[in-house]
């Protein structure tokens, strides 16, 4: 998931602090760090890419796909982080049968300290689970994974009766499988750069 990196349409409380044209080049650095690391694991056929654009329409959205070396690009569309996610998952749906991937995990780009590693240790518990969460920094989650279970059955589970952009994203996503005998996890706590406090606490 990720949004264009233009002058002044990315990053607002980062460019509050650093200007526009700055907040633009770092939202570029990390897109291309977090293509680089998933590219990475595509190579040895781990994975398969499919990036959500927002920002630009489908032409353009081709263009950019194409320049970053991905085949697979959707556009986020509109509504709320959780309707959007859920849309991704239903357009990949196909791909994902055809194709015989049972798991979907969603990183965002804005997190320089994404490795490979991150990924497969998602692979990895996810084996044993059916939600992987990357808890951030602000109260939400840099990584979501999802098993089949909840893709096949409960895929409003993870997005319902949650105010995204608060403190208390990761808590109400994990408040949403109470009722429910469903597994989760967690990888470790990393921060998400969306203000100038974010890269001095990473200093």
């Amino acid at each position: 998931m990720t949004k264009w990196h233009g002058f002044g349409r990315c990053k607002t409380r980062l460019s509050k602090d650093i200007g526009k044209s700055n907040s633009a080049k770092i939202q570029s650095v990390i897109t291309k760090h977090t293509i680089s690391v998933a590219k990475s694991l595509q190579k040895t056929k781990l994975i398969d890419i499919s990036i959500a654009i927002s920002g630009l329409g489908e032409k353009n959205c081709r263009r950019w796909s194409k320049q970053l070396g991905i085949k697979r690009f959707n556009l986020q569309g509109k509504g709320c982080l959780g309707e959007k996610m859920k849309r991704q998952i239903i357009v990949n749906k196909k791909f994902c049968k055809q194709n015989k991937i049972k798991n979907i995990i969603f990183i965002g780009t804005d997190l320089p300290d994404l490795c490979h590693q991150d990924l497969l240790n998602t692979q990895r518990k996810l084996q044993y689970n059916d939600l992987i969460l990357g808890p951030s920094n602000d109260g939400g989650y840099w990584l979501i994974g999802l098993s089949e279970k909840i893709i096949s059955s409960h895929l409003y589970l993870p997005f319902i009766n949650i105010k995204w952009g608060t403190e208390n994203v990761l808590q109400k996503t994990i408040d949403n499988f109470a009722s429910m005998k469903l597994r989760y996890e967690f990888l470790d706590k990393k921060i998400d750069v969306d203000t100038i406090f974010d890269i001095e606490n990473r200093k």
